[in-house]
């Protein structure tokens, strides 16, 4: 990928100004450890042909490429940060659970794990080990005797594809997001360990905090300058919207935050799976919400606090905060049967390149002739395996750098 230029400043403050840097993840061997045991657990809905996502994934890649854009990837930068002592202190940290291995083997695990090189430590904090795959110890182990050999002492991450949840950006500042399902939990310490110890990251600036209040960065959309909303359903709690937005009041990064409830379920698990920004003043949103999408208005009260207004129409509330007329409404789908579809297949999940520019699954052909009908151009991407996860463009990607809007 694009070689890291540490001497960038990193910044986001729209959902569609150009796209200079973005944090990626080549799904690796936490996929392979995917069985039709564990699937449901870890959040897929099937078991993905391995190779063919990552064929798929660099398909995704060299297309931001070709567009101008950095890749980073995360697998690249947490070894790299790994070569920090500190780092590697915090990766065996986050990996080895007392309660599940007991003292004992916890012990032997942290020794073995302080001893490996920074490439292999990596792999294990991406993709797990099993029970057999545990270092020899001296004495008997209850724990390994009772577990099956191919139980995980340290869970994989096969979520890692979706780097758009565990960290956002906001203005100059990242936050470190908190997630909200156990199988997903440990993602966020890598990510902090990356922010925290890479060398590319070392004046970035902080806002949120990972122990806050349930968070994912799916959820959030910066609609414009100074303007974000927050999905707040299944995996972002409104305790957690609302310690995000004074975070971002108090830093001075937004002005207005619109906190929009969305159903508790897995098709609309966040906010970007039905709905994102294509343009300036342009969004596609599942048509059976666009009447019914509702927010509350938040915003500083002068003093420390903050004041809460609505609910309101969504459309109505983000046009007004954003300063605009209207937003224009692209539907997902033709009919109502084909907009089922296309939103479970990520068919509102595009990631903007430019203003008027998107990434978007190739499968999703009503939506995608809907959005160019409309004036805005679509990059196809294949994501028969990179969907398996029910993760589109925009979870598979979190943008580091947009030039602001002019």
């Amino acid at each position: 990928m694009t070689a890291p230029s540490s001497a960038t400043a990193l910044g986001v403050d729209s959902e569609v100004g150009p796209l200079r840097t973005v944090l990626l993840h080549r799904p690796g061997d936490e996929l392979k450890r995917l069985t039709p045991r564990n699937n449901d657990q870890l959040l897929f809905d099937g078991i993905p042909w391995v190779d063919r996502a990552q064929a798929e994934h660099d398909a995704f890649a060299e297309t931001l490429a070709g567009r101008g854009v950095e890749v980073l990837l995360l697998a690249d930068l947490l070894g790299e940060a790994l070569a920090d002592g500190r780092a590697r202190a915090a990766g065996v940290h986050s990996a080895v659970d007392e309660r599940r291995l007991g003292l004992d083997l916890a012990d032997a695990l942290r020794s073995h794990l302080s001893g490996v090189d920074a490439r292999t430590l990596a792999s294990v904090l991406m993709s797990g080990m099993t029970f057999e795959e545990l270092p020899s110890a001296e004495g008997s182990s209850l724990v390994r005797r009772m577990h099956h050999p191919n139980d995980f002492a340290v869970d994989p991450l096969p979520n890692l594809l979706f780097t758009r949840d565990s960290s956002v950006w906001v203005g100059d500042r990242v936050a470190i997001t908190s997630l909200a399902l156990p199988a997903r939990r440990r993602e966020t310490a890598l990510t902090d360990l990356i922010y925290a110890y890479h060398p590319r990251f070392s004046h970035s600036g902080r806002a949120y905090g990972a122990h806050s209040a349930p968070l994912e960065g799916g959820d959030v959309l910066l609609l414009s300058p100074g303007v974000l909303a927050i999905g707040v359903g299944e995996r972002t709690t409104p305790a957690g919207a609302e310690s995000f937005a004074r975070s971002v009041f108090a830093d001075g990064l937004v002005h207005t935050v619109l906190a929009v409830p969305i159903a508790q379920e897995r098709a609309t698990m966040h906010l970007d799976t039905v709905c994102t920004m294509v343009d300036r003043d342009a969004v596609v949103m599942y048509p059976a919400v666009r009447d019914t999408l509702s927010a509350y208005s938040i915003r500083p009260d002068g003093s420390d606090g903050v004041k809460v207004t609505g609910p309101e129409p969504f459309l109505e509330a983000a046009a007004e905060a954003m300063g605009i007329e209207r937003l224009r409404v692209i539907d997902t789908g033709l009919d109502p049967v084909t907009a089922e579809r296309e939103q479970w297949d990520d068919g509102n999940n595009t990631l903007a390149v430019a203003p008027g520019v998107v990434v978007a699954y190739e499968r999703n052909v009503e939506t995608n002739e809907r959005l160019e009908h409309a004036g805005v151009e679509v990059l196809r991407i294949s994501g028969s395996e990179l969907g398996s996860g029910r993760g589109g463009p925009r979870c598979m990607s979190c943008p580091m750098l947009r030039e602001p809007l002019k």
